[in-house]
């Protein structure tokens, strides 16, 4: 009679609290950490004065070296607010977003103008050919 081993549970916080799902998601969807985790987390680092204790919470709160890289640089930069702000780019100005819209818009209004400037100019030039012709068909020198 074999002995199976009881399951392992870990007493890990947030995020890993639960039993994770054997089902496999059909697109994994990225952790979001709040400002005011990312600030306790990183109080707990600058209080922690053992050898050793950056890797114990990194271990315990499953997160990575570089988490706390970009979370310092952000707190240095602008305190819980930069803590708080969502990856990405920024959104784009909307003004931005308008005036290349309205660039755009000048691009085919010209080259409309362009077009309709060279009709003009060939409804002149087929209006005094057909003038020409009219005035030279009604000549008496013609000999005919």
């Amino acid at each position: 009679m074999a002995i199976s081993p009881a399951p392992i549970r870990s007493r890990h916080p947030w995020p890993m609290d639960q039993e994770p799902d054997p089902e496999v998601v059909e697109r994994p969807r990225r952790r979001v950490f709040t400002a005011a985790y990312k600030a306790a987390i990183l109080d707990e680092l600058d209080r922690s004065t053992e050898p050793g204790a950056t890797g114990a919470l990194l271990r315990r709160e499953g997160l990575y070296s570089s988490h706390l890289v970009d979370w310092r640089r952000l707190r240095a930069a602008g305190g819980l607010e930069a803590l708080g702000r969502p990856r990405g780019p920024r959104p784009a100005d909307p003004l931005v977003a308008e005036n290349r819209e309205l660039r755009d818009q000048v691009t085919r209004l010209e080259a409309r103008l362009e077009r309709a400037e060279r009709v003009i100019a060939v409804q002149g030039n087929v209006s005094a050919l057909l003038r020409e012709l009219s005035l030279g068909s009604a000549d008496p020198k013609d000999g005919r």
